[in-house]
């Protein structure tokens, strides 16, 4: 006989857009809850506790309009412990947001932009954080030079030169876990100081750059106990060189990529 173990439902992608004193918040939050109580609307069909994910959707709109603060963060808390509120059959919740960049252009006028981003998410039961990471996605690094890859492993399906010297195109997305979620580093201080270390530290490899990341990080914010990275190498592909000038071009598939974990 089957067995259900795990459960769960929600809205994805509802996006909030909330303006309020000229200045505006933008995100995209997703919502999924669980309990015991929604088991029957998988074995019976019996829908009698079940909440429909449009009123989810309401429901995000309407704490967005409440919503004061200004941080990705706060704002699913906010949704969390209200929801738990109203629900007493909804036994936990998980939220996950992302940020929607505008960039002020005036005193009335926000861009759009579509730069790295801004990235929580959260789960939490009654009056508990069960747990939660923030995050920085969509950093795309370049630089022309202060990156060498060498001394790599040689054998017969070995057909990349070394390099002293090259330049290195990065994607990455980079996640933190705070050692209390009440006591958050703003993700745009995480974001400069990688951005920094990028600029600045001589690396001998990719994993060389995230580790030393990591490192600075842990040892800048104590607020923060674990980093997590990942990343592609999009190392651009040299098409020309005349005299001192070199034109490159973009990068094809496949990409390598890299994973790091870093904790105290």
């Amino acid at each position: 006989m089957a067995k259900p173990l795990k459960i769960s439902y929600g809205k994805d992608a509802v996006s909030v857009y909330r303006g309020r004193d000229g200045e505006l918040f933008a995100a995209e939050v997703a919502l999924v809850i669980q309990g015991e109580a929604f088991l029957p609307s998988y074995t019976e069909g019996d829908n009698s506790m079940v909440i429909a994910t449009d009123s989810m959707k309401n429901f995000i709109h309407s704490c967005g309009c409440d919503f004061t603060g200004g941080s990705l963060e706060e704002f699913l808390a906010d949704i969390g412990r209200r929801f738990l509120e109203r629900y007493e059959h909804v036994e936990a919740v998980r939220l996950e947001g992302r940020g929607l960049t505008f960039e002020r252009r005036g005193e009335k006028l926000f861009q759009q932009t579509y730069a790295d981003r801004g990235v929580a998410w959260l789960e939490m039961a009654r009056d508990v954080v069960l747990d939660h990471r923030s995050g920085r996605v969509g950093l795309h690094l370049v630089k022309l030079t202060g990156s060498a890859f060498r001394g790599f492993v040689r054998d017969e399906y070995t057909t990349l030169p070394e390099a002293v010297d090259r330049p290195l195109f990065v994607h990455l997305d980079v996640h933190w876990r705070h050692r209390d979620f009440e006591q958050r580093v703003a993700s745009e201080e995480v974001r400069d100081l990688l951005v920094a270390t990028f600029d600045d530290f001589v690396s001998e490899s990719i994993q060389h750059l995230a580790h030393e990341m990591g490192v600075r990080v842990l040892e800048r914010f104590e607020e923060i106990e674990l980093i997590e990275f990942e990343g592609q190498n999009r190392l651009w592909d040299t098409a020309q060189t005349h005299g001192d000038a070199t034109v490159y071009t973009e990068a094809r598939p496949p990409y390598g990529v890299i994973h790091l974990t870093l904790a105290r």
